[in-house]
């Protein structure tokens, strides 16, 4: 086993010769691994670095589809299966419920349950609940689930008439001043420092404000919000509280770190005090929820806020094809401002797939009906329904793209609709199921069936479930995808688990629901893009994708307009192989066509020209170790991950021709000339100072250096085997030989 904290040789017979994990894919019903060291099996070597760096800060850099949850749950898994890590000790955070249970059950796959895996506001809501007596005494305000009520009788007590858009907009207002901590005194210079455009006048937004939070204490009742400043306050407060705390959670991992709040970090803060066993994990190109409070601000810091943390970046993609990583390479290639700076380019580790494909409508109505039609026609060649889905900028889209799938018989799911669990039909249904475990030799229904597919099919006929769907779309179709669903996981959990009973599915059912592991609906998924972060399917319809509605006609600020490409980036980025992306015209039929793609699609799809170009991404898969000896050095410039043959495509190893990017094979493009005057210089070099002229740059090096034909100091450095020291003594002579320029004899470069 390896020690704590330091990498596990990898195996090359588990990833680098196809054997790798997707890491987005598992069997539904896998195995708990049998040791610890099995549970590193099949990650690859970075994601091996952040599985096993199980002390001091770590942050993990993951680009989309490069299996950042497995990474973190495999780091989690193997610390508690290793006995370095108490399940109880460790906190794991996130952003919804369900990615939380996402992580609870992967955990349970691995053997390593136990481990506390909620959201913020889950986790400061138990320990709220738990301390309110000894710190504030009385029973707790009441937990209001949604606000916008409270909200209009704030306004009406102001005697401010809101329409129903407003009041939505006046509530994200005052959202987004608790988590920034902005009282309503502060709210009109806070938002325009913020450069919110304020969906009514901020003084009026300030007055509705003071009379929400009044009305709350009046009527002795809490908001989402409050959980979170009232557990700050009380931590900040109650330092032997604080203690309690912090003795019961030793280690804390964070994901989706880039969504953090100025609230919710302060949290953390309290949670950690004195300590540095963190491990966040986020992707600064994936920020899309700046308008609640979000920042990448405490992601992009993370290694100025620890000088000696570990940052291990995850470049490899496993999700998407070449072709649909190059469209999001390119998205992000475009971009500006502080998160592009930091972007990550992703390497895909799939096979070729097709192209994306875009398409010009001439309205809406029938770029709807086009999506649908390609469909079903997918859907006749065998893709899964659960395998598609309709992605657009606004929920006010959805209708179209509804009727169109009903129209042409393709079954749909509403995403951001209740959760499985709570669906009632599927409440329903598991106490049936529950019922039928426990007294099943009693009910005629299961006198004629034996295996466990055939009971959980009798009793579901009894709840509405047919061999047949109904025709059609709508409520009834909906419940019976509920409950087909259940059918298909019991012939799944069947053939996993063979000799299983009633009540072992019953069970499993239960885990289920408490970690929020739904079974899978068959049905095309709608969704918005906000809505379908954190999801993938083989084929995604990218829809609506024109100037006005991407970005959005409200997104007038440089910092809009970027998150709004980071938007469609997270769009592209949830295909596997199939991108259809597309946008219509006009409105409504017959309308004028003054509709034109959108711009961020400029340079990208066929018969376009960039309107802004950029560098490639400099970040490139790998680890940089953190430094402790001296908080005031830069950082240690360490050893990069296996690189790809840019010639043929394969994974390197050797260290030779690693540092010129190709195989030893495959042919060079290399600038004889231009090698012959660099090994010269060389010479020269090694004499002034003295050394073996392999201590100035060696051949290989030199041969790197001839090939690229680097223009500039950033391009020079990303060359292997030119670090900073080489860079800042030697980079202005390579980089004027490179050019073409003479120089002095003796020059030394200094």
């Amino acid at each position: 086993m390896p020690a704590c904290g330091q990498p596990a040789q990898p195996s090359p017979a588990t990833w680098q010769h196809g054997r790798v994990t997707p890491a987005t894919h598992s069997t539904l019903f896998p195995q708990a691994p049998d040791s610890a060291d099995a549970v590193l099996d099949g990650l690859d070597p970075e994601q091996r670095e952040v599985a096993t760096a199980l002390h001091g800060p770590v942050c993990v850099l993951a680009g989309a589809g490069t299996g950042k949850t497995r990474a973190i749950t495999h780091r989690i898994a193997y610390g508690v299966r290793a006995g370095i890590l108490q399940p109880s000790s460790v906190l794991a955070v996130t952003f919804t419920n369900r990615a939380a249970g996402e992580m609870r059950g992967r955990l349970r796959q691995l053997g390593a349950a136990g481990v506390q895996a909620r959201t913020f506001h889950s986790a400061a809501l138990r320990q709220l609940q738990y301390f309110w007596p000894k710190a504030i005494g009385g029973s707790m305000p009441r937990l209001v689930d949604r606000k916008i009520q409270l909200v209009a009788d704030a306004a009406a007590a102001c005697r401010i008439r809101l329409d129903r858009n407003e009041l939505r907009d006046v509530t994200a207002e005052i959202e987004w001043s608790k988590v920034t901590q902005t009282v309503p005194t502060d709210y009109a210079p806070a938002a325009a420092k913020a450069g919110r455009e304020a969906p009514r006048d901020p003084a009026e937004i300030a007055q509705i404000y003071n009379v929400y939070e009044d009305l709350k204490r009046d009527r002795s009742v809490m908001d989402f919000e409050d959980v979170l400043l009232l557990t700050v306050a009380i931590l900040q407060d109650r330092h032997d509280i604080a203690d309690q705390v912090r003795s019961q959670y030793q280690h804390f991992v964070v994901d989706e770190y880039q969504d953090v709040s100025p609230l919710q970090q302060r949290l953390l803060e309290l949670w950690l005090g004195e300590r540095d066993n963190l491990c966040v994990v986020g992707d600064a190109s994936q920020t899309i929820y700046s308008f609640t409070g979000a920042t990448p601000d405490h992601l992009l810091d993370f290694r100025t806020r620890h000088p000696g943390a570990t940052v291990v970046k995850l470049v490899r993609d496993y999700r998407s094809t070449p072709q649909v990583v190059h469209l999001a390479n390119g998205l992000l290639a475009q971009a500006s401002g502080r998160a592009a700076d930091h972007r990550l380019e992703l390497i895909s580790q799939r096979d070729a797939g097709p192209e994306p494909v875009y398409t010009e409508y001439t309205d809406e109505p029938a770029e709807a009906e086009g999506a649908a039609r390609r469909i079903r026609e997918l859907m006749d060649s065998g893709v899964p329904a659960s395998e598609i889905a309709i992605l657009f900028r606004t929920n006010s889209q959805s209708e179209s793209y509804e009727q169109a799938l009903a129209d042409a018989g393709v079954p749909y799911q509403l995403r951001g609709a209740e959760r499985f669990f709570d669906r009632p039909e599927v409440r329903k249904a598991g106490i049936a199921l529950r019922g039928a475990a426990r007294f099943g030799g009693n009910d005629s229904l299961l006198d004629d069936v034996v295996d466990l597919p055939s009971q959980v099919r009798a009793v579901l006929s009894g709840e509405g479930w047919t061999t047949e769907p109904p025709a059609g779309s709508g409520a009834v179709r909906e419940r019976w995808e509920s409950l087909a669903a259940l059918v298909n996981l019991a012939q799944d959990f069947a053939a996993a688990k063979p000799g299983a009973t009633l009540a072992d599915l019953v069970a499993e059912l239960d885990e289920r629901a408490n970690a929020q592991h739904a079974p899978t609906v068959q049905g095309v998924t709608l969704a918005s893009l906000h809505s379908a972060k954190g999801l993938e399917w083989d084929v995604v319809f990218l829809v609506g994708v024109a100037e006005g509605m991407m970005p959005i006609t409200y997104a007038k600020t440089d910092e809009q307009i970027e998150e709004e490409r980071r938007l469609l980036y997270v769009g592209v980025t949830r295909a596997r192989r199939h991108l259809h992306v597309s946008w219509a015209l006009t409105r409504a039929p017959g309308g004028r066509p003054n509709r034109r793609p959108s711009r961020f699609l400029d340079g990208l799809r066929p018969g376009s020209t960039a309107t802004v170009g950029r560098a490639a991404a400099r970040g490139s898969g790998g680890v940089e170790r953190g430094y402790t000896s001296r908080p005031d050095a830069a950082p240690r410039r360490t050893q990069r991950s296996p690189a790809r043959c840019r010639v043929c495509g394969r994974t390197l190893t050797d260290a030779g021709e690693m540092k010129l990017m190709r195989c030893e094979d495959c042919p060079s493009d290399m600038d004889e000339g231009l090698y012959e005057r660099l090994r010269e210089w060389r010479g020269v070099q090694a004499r002034l100072s003295g050394q073996p002229d392999f201590c100035v740059f060696t051949d290989r090096t030199l041969m790197a250096i001839a090939e690229a034909e680097p223009a500039g100091p950033d391009e020079l450095s990303r060359i292997p085997g030119v670090l900073k020291r080489k860079l800042d003594r030697y980079g202005a002579d390579v980089l004027a030989i490179c050019a073409g320029q003479e120089l002095e004899q003796g020059q030394d470069g200094e």
